[in-house]
């Protein structure tokens, strides 16, 4: 395995990781806004990895900058569409954290 192989494996791993992370912290997190703030963060940085990924393995200037602006277009495209989820979540007055069940049943208790 050459040098290349072992960081594309590495670029690509690591990448990977981190959509399985944004998609843990959709299930994970209370409330809209920080669902919103993991799927945006850890996909765009995910792509951006898998991105220099592709990138080391093309063989023109052109394919790289290709791949380079698809992902400037995705993050434009995240950035909006966040911030068009975040701006109804606001006119639709949610709260910024929703607890659940468990957590509503455990402070009644301590009451």
């Amino acid at each position: 395995m050459t040098a290349v192989m072992v960081a594309q494996s590495i670029l690509l791993i690591t990448g990977a990781l981190f959509f399985c992370i944004g998609s843990l912290g959709l299930l994970r997190f209370p409330d809209t806004y920080s669902r919103i703030h993991a799927l945006t963060k850890a996909d765009n940085l995910g792509l951006g990895l898998i991105v220099l990924a592709l990138i080391l393995n093309v063989d023109s200037f052109a394919l790289a900058l290709k791949l380079l602006l698809i992902w400037a277009l995705v993050m434009l495209a995240s950035a909006l569409s966040g911030h068009l989820v975040a701006w109804q979540a606001n006119n639709l007055s949610l709260a910024v954290r929703q607890p659940n069940e468990s957590e509503q049943q455990v402070s009644s208790a301590h009451e």
